[in-house]
Parts: C-alpha cells; sequence; structure tokens
C-alpha cells in the first residue's frame, strides 16, 4: 500500500492496473473498507510477481476473498482445539509441579525451581498483572503479605508460549519427564518440539496472519501413532501441523480429535469447490486427511 493514504477508488484502479478481475466495482468498493486493502495484500502477494507486482493471468477478486475467508475459517477452527490442548497443558504443569511443591505455592517465582532467565522477564510480566489484573488485584489485597499469588492463580493469565516456558525452565528434569508422561512421552524434547510447533500456529491464528502458506521452523518431529503420522516427507507445512493437531488432541480427548478432523475435512471439501483454494489445498497445503 506504500506510505501514503489512497481512496478504495485509488486501490480498485491499482489493482485492474495490475491485472487483478474485478467484476463488480461496488462489491469491490465494500470488500475494501470491510476487510481493507492492506490485510488483503498478505493474499494478493501470493499470486504477483515481486518486480511489477502484477497478477497471474485469470486471477479474479473473488478467488482472492474466497481464500481469505478459508484462511480465515481454518484459523478459527484450529484456535478452538489448540486452546483445549493450552488448557490441559497448563493444568498438568501446575497440578505436577504445584503437588511436588506443596509448601512452594509460589514456585515458579523460586531461582532454585526455575531457573533464572525466565526470572528476569516474568517479573515485568507479573507486575503489569498484579497491577491490572482483577483476579491478582483481589488476592493481593486479602493477602498483603504475599509476594506472589499461587500458581493456579496466576498461570490462568499467562499466554500458552508463556506457560510453555515456565515448563522448559523448569530445574527438575524428573518433573518434566512426568508431565511429558501423561502425553505417553518418554522424551522430554518430543513433547518440547510438538508444543512449539502448536505454539507457532496458535500464534498465527491469534494474530490473524496467513495460515495456509506457513511453514514450522523447525520441522515436526516423527508422530508415534501409524493414523496421525505424516505420510509424505513435508513435516513444515500446514499439513504436517494439522496431523500433529489432531495427535496431541487426541492424547487428551478422543471424540474432540474425531471431532475437529470431521470439521476439517468438511471445510476443505467446501474449499475444493472454489478454484483458486483447491490450487491451494491441492498443491501449497496438501492436505491428506
Amino acid at each position: 500500500m506504500g506510505n501514503i493514504a489512497t481512496t478504495v477508488e485509488a486501490q480498485i484502479k491499482r489493482l485492474k492496473e495490475r491485472g487483478l478481475i474485478i467484476d463488480d466495482e461496488e462489491k469491490a468498493k465494500e470488500i475494501l473498507l470491510d476487510i481493507g486493502y492492506y490485510r488483503l495484500g498478505f493474499y494478493f502477494y501470493y499470486f504477483q510477481d515481486s518486480e511489477n507486482h502484477n497478477f497471474e493471468e485469470e486471477i479474479k477478486l473473488d478467488d482472492i476473498i474466497d481464500l481469505y475467508y478459508f484462511d480465515f475459517d481454518i484459523k478459527m477452527l484450529l484456535l478452538r482445539y489448540i486452546y483445549r490442548i493450552e488448557v490441559h497443558f497448563r493444568t498438568q504443569l501446575v497440578y505436577h509441579v504445584s503437588n511436588h511443591y506443596e509448601t512452594n505455592n509460589a514456585w515458579y517465582s523460586d531461582p532454585r525451581i526455575v531457573n533464572n532467565d525466565i526470572l528476569k522477564e516474568f517479573n515485568n510480566i507479573y507486575y503489569n498483572l498484579k497491577t491490572n489484573n482483577n483476579t491478582l488485584i483481589k488476592h493481593h489485597s486479602k493477602y498483603p503479605g504475599d509476594s506472589f499469588a499461587p500458581a493456579w492463580k496466576v498461570f490462568e493469565f499467562f499466554t500458552f508460549g508463556q506457560i510453555f516456558k515456565f515448563y522448559s525452565n523448569l530445574k527438575n528434569e524428573e518433573l518434566k519427564k512426568k508431565i511429558a508422561s501423561t502425553y505417553g512421552f518418554r522424551d522430554v524434547s518430543l513433547l518440547n518440539n510438538y508444543l512449539i510447533s502448536l505454539i507457532n500456529i496458535r500464534n498465527i491464528c491469534s494474530h490473524n496472519a496467513v495460515l495456509y502458506d506457513f511453514n514450522q521452523p523447525i520441522g515436526i518431529r516423527r508422530i508415534p501413532n501409524l493414523k496421525y503420522r505424516l505420510k509424505t516427507g513435508n513435516t513444515t507445512n500446514l499439513n504436517a501441523s494439522i496431523r500433529l493437531l489432531l495427535f496431541m488432541l487426541s492424547k487428551i480427548s478422543s471424540n474432540r480429535a474425531n471431532d475437529l478432523e470431521n470439521s476439517l475435512k468438511l471445510e476443505f471439501e467446501k474449499g475444493k469447490n472454489k478454484i483458486l483454494v483447491k490450487k491451494i489445498i491441492e498443491n501449497k497445503i496438501k492436505f491428506d486427511l
């Protein structure tokens, strides 16, 4: 969009000059004023040349909008079920560590229990919670002598990424193994790989970035389940992330995993009725459930 604001009429003119087919300009104005030129630009990008930003032949605005809404619907669907895993993992961490250190309900602030690196970051986070979060404000009002509230209160307000950081920064390796074992893993590094991958997808979905083209920075390790194991050597694309999500969800609830799988199949079948979306599904995502 550049550094200078433009009118919706100018935006349509620019898109048409670059070869985008716009059949209904009034509808295009409505879309651009609803979603925004800049946000849609993340989807335009994949069908333009890098030098002049000209579109590939026969690309229509309607095709881009179909892709945008397909991507959005998949993000909202995945986010719902990733949250299910997040809640479960938070519960395992708080339950097992709090019971292990039963006389220290604020173990997350203790440098004997967690590495100093996470504590430096945590102090700012806790100060913000303590001054802005009603639950913690009430706690410190009721218990003015407490430097920190119990873990089961505080961790409810941490992000998935923050929760994982505390897990990975636990000094007690046996505790980490115990938590990993609740998912059937003896290898803590395997759980780490899976959780980092899910957090990456969660961040894409919650920040409304482009999902269909996302690739994990580090490949997803071999899934120890034939049903969800990757069928190809691609361990970074969206299809790999979807298979991992289903696998981890099945560790918590087979019913929820089946619900998600059926919902995904339905969304992808609907997507295949759209020309551009079908192309993306088959050539980019390579969805194979």
